[in-house]
């Protein structure tokens, strides 16, 4: 974006020109994240860091009500735990990182750097689950992976990056099935109610599930360049790891059983979600559910009332910290009209504005960053009305983005329609599969297209595969993704 007649908003790419380098730049600009001199690897700022937090905390919430504790697991694994699950390391083998000496000695045996705890974990419940009265083990861990990636973006594909993990173990099919969904259901929530982000639900397709699981389920957004972000994913791994690993326990009819697994997670690309979910033309817009500060109070100050505003603002900042996270801008090196630049890039939800006349009112301005308004309410006891205003941002930021998903998708039997819409228009494309591995294929080769997720609901009448015409169909969600 251009530098506006007083200079503010300088060095943001249009969205509508360059979306990956708008992206970038309110990242940047934002402070979020910078570069470090290790390809692929970021430093997460403090103020990108407080938004994650944010994330954090509410999740693990909801995560912990399930039923489910929080431990910590290492972070190397020796290539031979690797190697017991080929399926496993053949889906990973590529992204791992190898650790080969220790100081000055050489290792004898290779360690991998997780790329994800499976194999560290289920050895481990191999060793812990002895019986029934073992299971269920509800466990999740927030920790770092590593994935030599290839091409990376900030957020949303780094070398390291942060994220939760949960793995299970259960006496059943149907309680481990159970447990997927209800995961899934969980992320949907947060994602929706949290995030304010619009998702599909459904089921991978097998060439896009998670390696070695028996069925992965995921959460699909769309950004607002048409593409969608796989924004969590819950797996049903069946017992093929518990087989591998020997994870058995005695069933209380004297009988040694496998048990049945599931793993499920999101990582910090919550964030690039975020930013690409609900960024505009001035930067970022944050959900005050997230916001690291949800109210930003700016007093202009001049010499004649100086003291008696900033008495104001002060004043008020000690009322409201304890209700809201709240930030007083006094600092005199910066002028209004900058301040109110920065942080509407930095997406706070409401900006607080306190003056000579607004004293004179007994009232001060207050302005939104989800659509702009601006109005007065009084200095005395505000807190009511802010907070309705921040549960209002909260709705509205959803409403807006789901009137733009709703906006962008197509349903479509025909290919040649199917081509047009992904080249011109993009989003999501509601159309007949067979189920066939070769026709996903050729749709991806030829459109860039892959099927992001397949609906729990599907249509009563069978059609034709919009690719081979064969009959027997799932109607499925296409896009282009992250």
């Amino acid at each position: 974006m251009k530098k506006d007649d007083k200079g503010y908003v300088q060095e943001i790419q249009d969205q509508e020109d360059d979306f990956s380098r708008w992206y970038i730049d309110v990242v940047r600009k934002a402070d979020l994240a910078d570069y470090f001199i290790v390809k692929g690897c970021m430093i997460i700022k403090p103020y990108g860091y407080a938004l994650w937090e944010n994330i954090q905390q509410a999740l693990d919430r909801r995560i912990k009500e399930t039923g489910h504790q929080n431990a910590y697991f290492p972070l190397f694994c020796p290539e031979s735990l690797l190697q017991k699950e080929a399926d496993h390391v053949e889906g990973f083998a590529p992204e791992v990182a190898w650790v080969t000496q220790g100081g000055e000695e050489p290792l004898e045996e290779r360690l991998g750097i997780r790329p994800t705890s499976e194999a560290i974990i289920c050895s481990t419940y191999a060793k812990w689950i002895r019986s029934y009265r073992d299971l269920p083990v509800l466990i999740n861990q927030w920790a770092n992976v590593v994935r030599w990636e290839k091409v990376t973006r900030l957020f949303l594909r780094t070398t390291e990056f942060l994220w939760q993990e949960g793995h299970t173990a259960h006496r059943t099919e149907e309680e481990a099935q159970e447990e997927t969904l209800k995961m899934l259901n969980v992320y949907t929530e947060f994602a929706e109610n949290v995030l304010a982000m619009p998702v599909l639900k459904g089921l991978k397709s097998d060439s896009e599930k998670f390696a070695g699981a028996q069925k992965t389920y995921c959460i699909e957004g769309l950004m607002k360049d048409g593409k969608a972000l796989q924004a969590g994913t819950s797996h049903n791994l069946g017992q093929h790891f518990a087989r591998v690993f020997d994870i058995k326990y005695l069933d209380e009819d004297q009988q040694e059983k496998y048990v049945w697994q599931t793993s499920w997670g999101v990582s910090t690309r919550l964030i690039g979600g975020v930013i690409m979910t609900h960024g505009d033309e001035r930067g970022l817009r944050l959900p005050p559910s997230i916001a690291p500060y949800q109210i930003v109070i700016i007093p202009i100050l001049v010499k004649k009332q100086r003291e008696e505003v900033l008495a104001k603002v002060r004043e008020l900042y000690d009322k409201m910290k304890d209700t809201f996270r709240v930030k007083l801008d006094d600092n005199d090196k910066f002028t209004p009209g900058w301040k109110f630049n920065e942080y509407e890039m930095k997406g706070v939800p409401l900006r607080i504005e306190v003056g000579p006349r607004d004293l004179q009112k007994d009232q001060m301005m207050v302005v939104r960053r989800d659509n702009g308004e601006k109005n007065s309410l009084p200095l005395a006891n505000p807190e009511k009305q802010l907070g309705d205003l921040l549960e209002d941002i909260q709705q509205n930021m959803f409403k807006q983005a789901l009137e733009f998903r709703e906006k962008n998708p197509s349903r479509t039997e025909n290919f040649e329609e199917f081509q047009k819409v992904m080249e011109e228009k993009r989003g999501f494309i509601y159309s007949p599969w067979c189920g066939k591995a070769s026709c996903e294929e050729h749709i991806k080769d030829r459109t860039k297209a892959t099927i992001r997720c397949i609906p729990f609901d599907q249509p009563s009448h069978d059609t034709s595969c919009i690719w081979c015409d064969e009959g027997d169909t799932r109607w499925v969600y296409f896009a282009r993704a992250y």
